[in-house]
């Protein structure tokens, strides 16, 4: 339906109308830049969320549980969900928000120049309907001037008194406005055609031909919002299989959620390699009360109830794992406590075995990295020299020489580092090895030292060979290597009767008995002293179980029993 056969009368209101449409596209031009402003903010709020839980320390320091590779793997297809809403905003404002921005002035400019030529050629007929008009006022004031010449020149004429002058005088005039008249009647007809022709003209080709201008350009307007909805709901679409993937990535990372493997991920992170500690042993300082005073009497207990108390605490001739859990434990109260913080040592021998193991292959790998960093670097300043020496244009060979031993200095840096970790590390796990095997040997064979020969092999200096003492005291210094000459064998040692206690001891440190004959001991246990030191810096103890053995006799704080022989207390 076509406006200027229909609304060829409505120039006001389709100005109007125009208007209002230019008005509603701005209006949702208004609308989408608000929401791809929302969808900016969403974006940025998304990528600050992520930034906020995302670990900031470094990869080797990140949890493994797969709880928390989860987590942050949700939170990686977050960020990349937050990128889709960034590109979804930036469709708007290009493909949406700019066009419609772009067509709405140019769709402005064009309306302005239909609706000057409107007004234009209304204007046209609006001075022709003028000039009509004063023809035709002109054309009737004209007859009406004749009208009054005639009746005035017919009473002259009929008037008897009237001169001949007046009479003619009378009729010139007459015949003036007469003509006047005839004049202005032609000026008016042609007026009158003039206008008529302007006003056909205005209202079938003038006014049609504006009002089709207006009509096409208000329903290309129409075209346009309905393109720029669905512009505005591709967007969206046209994001949807990357957001699907980026939730399908977090539906996958929710299932790899493994507790088994997260479990086992604290028994490998915190794994110490200690036993878990034993009973706490019971003091008995009942035992002076069944000792006399005389040296050859070694006790008042009946053999019976000896042998009863034997098989309390095990089988006659039964010795008690000498890797006793109870002795595995550094420090009792760690279990219920705080533990004491130990400070930290380059071959990390305050950690647990198994903690410092993984520590120590952790450091190895990271200098292998670094040395095969040198080695690359030292092999490329090689090959550079070989072709400086080619070429001398292209530099000096004797310039890279200064880079090459600093190289092959920190390559021996490096690889001596690596040797003293790997070192330590053997020494880990050969005492981890020597530890099950002893584990081993006292499960299958339940035998103490035979005699009264000290333990075989001595205690070295070796830090592998003994248990640091807490930080707030000093290792004592070591014993040597235990003479078997300084002492006797003694028929008692394999005897069914136990020997006889003599006194106690309260660990000072602890001590890991590595060596054969020797006695495991935690730190603040108490033993029974069976046999003094014979003056090679070992004490015979024996524990509540009757585990029997030799300890280093600056490890222990002794306290003899007032009747027996020699007594006093060594610290």
């Amino acid at each position: 339906m076509s406006w200027g056969t229909e609304l060829w009368d409505q120039f006001d209101n389709l100005d109007k109308h125009t208007q209002w449409g230019i008005d509603f596209l701005e209006r949702f031009a208004k609308f989408v830049k608000e929401r791809l402003d929302i969808e900016q903010n969403y974006a940025k709020q998304l990528r600050n969320l992520v930034k906020k839980y995302c670990p900031k320390r470094s990869k080797d320091e990140e949890p493994r549980f797969t709880s928390c590779l989860s987590f942050y793997a949700v939170l990686n297809e977050l960020n990349d969900y937050a990128g889709q809403r960034e590109v979804v905003a930036e469709e708007m404002a290009h493909k949406v928000y700019g066009e419609l921005m772009r067509y709405s002035q140019d769709i402005k400019a064009e309306r302005k120049h239909h609706l000057q030529e409107g007004r234009k050629a209304q204007q046209h007929l609006d001075h022709c309907w003028k000039q009509m008009d004063n023809s035709k006022r002109k054309f009737e004031r004209e007859c009406k001037e004749a009208e009054k010449s005639q009746i005035s020149y017919d009473r002259l004429d009929n008037d008897i008194n009237a001169t001949k002058s007046e009479v003619e005088k009378a009729k010139a005039q007459f015949y003036l406005r007469t003509h006047m008249a005839d004049e202005s009647k032609n000026e008016y007809a042609a007026q009158l055609q003039n206008f008529n022709a302007e006003q056909w003209k205005h209202f079938n080709n003038v006014i049609p031909h504006t009002f089709k201008s207006l009509q096409d350009m208000d329903d290309r307007r129409t075209v346009k919002l309905g393109e720029t909805y669905r512009s505005f709901a591709e967007a969206e679409r046209r994001v949807i299989p990357i957001v699907s993937k980026c939730l399908d990535g977090m539906v996958s990372a929710a299932k790899a959620v493994d507790m088994r493997r997260d479990s086992a991920i604290v028994v490998e992170s915190f794994k110490s390699g200690f036993e878990p500690p034993g009973d706490f042993p019971f003091e008995d300082f009942s035992q002076n009360l069944s000792r006399t005073g005389s040296d050859g009497t070694i006790s008042n207990t009946p053999k019976g109830e000896r042998d009863r108390d034997r098989d309390r605490d095990g089988a006659p001739g039964t010795r008690t794992d000498p890797k006793h859990p109870m002795s595995r434990t550094k420090n009792k109260l760690w279990l219920f406590g705080k533990k004491p913080k130990a400070p930290s040592l380059e071959d990390f021998s305050h950690l647990p075995p198994e903690q410092r193991r993984k520590r120590l292959q952790q450091r190895i790998d990271e200098l292998g990295k670094e040395l095969q960093k040198e080695i690359d670097q030292r092999d490329a300043l090689n090959k550079m020299k070989d072709v400086y020496e080619k070429n001398p244009q292209m530099g000096d060979p004797s310039s890279l020489q200064p880079k090459i031993s600093e190289t092959i200095c920190n390559m021996e840096k490096l690889r001596s580092e690596i040797h003293k970790n790997e070192t330590w590390l053997s020494e880990v796990e050969g005492k981890q090895s020597s530890r099950g095997d002893r584990r081993h040997s006292a499960d299958n064979h339940h035998h103490t030292p035979q005699g009264r020969e000290s333990p075989e092999g001595s205690y070295t200096d070796d830090t592998s060979q003994e248990h640091h003492a807490p930080p707030q005291r000093t290792s004592p210094p070591k014993p040597g290597q235990p003479n078997p000459e300084l002492h006797e064998f003694d028929d008692e040692f394999d005897d069914d009767d136990p020997l006889p206690v003599i006194g106690h001891c309260k660990a000072l440190y602890s001590f890991d008995g590595q060596n054969e004959g020797t006695l495991v001991m935690a730190d603040d246990e108490v033993l029974y002293i069976i046999e003094e030191d014979k003056g090679d810096g070992w004490t015979r103890a024996r524990k509540q179980g009757g585990e029997e053995g030799y300890v280093p006799t600056s490890y222990v704080e002794i306290t003899m029993e007032r009747n027996s022989k020699g007594a006093v207390t060594y610290i």
